[in-house]
């Protein structure tokens, strides 16, 4: 019997991982289930699943959460500045646990990519390697939710403002990336194994023209330079270090950061990414 545990179980990624895990045949009963409000978790308790308390800032709850558990599914903490020093207490609580191996979701090109995202990303992948515990990698990709979820703006807009050039994103639904996850933890692997994921690559002008066409209302792409972008969006409301950091993210994708030709997502869904389109038009009412 292996017992496998998914951090985060209650975020966006963490619950579809563990429906996924569920639906894959792992039986409930050797499912753990860890998240920071036990309430919140109500639903899988009543699926069977072990829900579990463990806070990333509170080390204290870890090796409880943690015990008899041979699978760690570890999901990025969501406070960037803090991540390095949760993620480590989470593994230094795995290894005192006896978990034979974590999985981790890292970002996309971690080796090498000039995202303001990565270096806790980088920080934790060194501390996951010296821990001698065998770890996986999932190098994930931009989420196609990072766009969707801004469909409205941009039709009422009638544009998607940006500083990424023509810069591609390989980027695939969240579910795509938690099925994704699910099977890594589920695969038997011998010493480190890296992933790196993502969809089929689009540029933004592509991007807006796949809105346009999904939705017929026409959708394009501006773009500025990194200093006009951040620029705007201060005029916008944002601060000038938020307004930095999102432009900063648009150059890294402009340098092909968040582009990649790898098949590793669709190797482990077993199945083509979603598409883009099919991604849009699932928005829609």
């Amino acid at each position: 019997m292996t017992v496998y545990a998914v951090t985060g179980a209650t975020g966006h990624l963490g619950r579809l991982v563990v429906g996924e895990l569920l639906s894959r045949g792992v039986p409930a009963s050797d499912l753990v289930a860890v998240v920071r409000t036990p309430s919140k978790a109500a639903d899988l308790a009543e699926r069977g699943v072990q829900v579990r308390e463990g806070d990333y800032s509170r080390p204290e709850t870890l090796p409880t959460a943690l015990a008899g558990v041979q699978r760690l599914l570890l999901i990025s903490g969501s406070e960037p500045g803090g991540r390095v020093a949760q993620h480590t207490a989470v593994v230094d609580a795995a290894k005192a646990a006896g978990v034979e191996r974590i999985t981790y979701t890292s970002i996309l090109k971690a080796d090498d990519t000039t995202n303001p995202l990565a270096g806790e990303h980088q920080a934790t992948e060194q501390v996951l390697r010296a821990s001698g515990i065998p770890v996986t990698l999932l190098r994930n990709g931009w989420y196609t939710e990072n766009y969707t979820e801004q469909l409205e703006q941009y039709l009422q807009r009638g544009e998607i403002v940006g500083a990424a050039s023509d810069g591609k994103v390989s980027a695939a639904p969240r579910a795509d990336f938690a099925a994704a996850a699910a099977a890594a933890l589920l695969a038997d692997e011998d010493g480190d194994v890296v992933h790196e994921l993502g969809g089929p690559p689009f540029d933004f002008t592509e991007l807006a023209a796949t809105i346009t066409d999904a939705t017929g209302t026409k959708v394009a792409y501006r773009n500025l330079s990194v200093e006009d972008y951040q620029a705007e969006l201060q005029e916008a409301g944002l601060d000038a270090g938020t307004a930095g950091f999102v432009a900063g993210i648009d150059a890294s994708i402009a340098a092909g950061d968040l582009e990649t030709d790898s098949d590793d997502l669709a190797r482990l869904l077993g199945r083509p990414v979603t598409p883009l389109a099919d991604a849009i038009t699932a928005t829609r009412p």
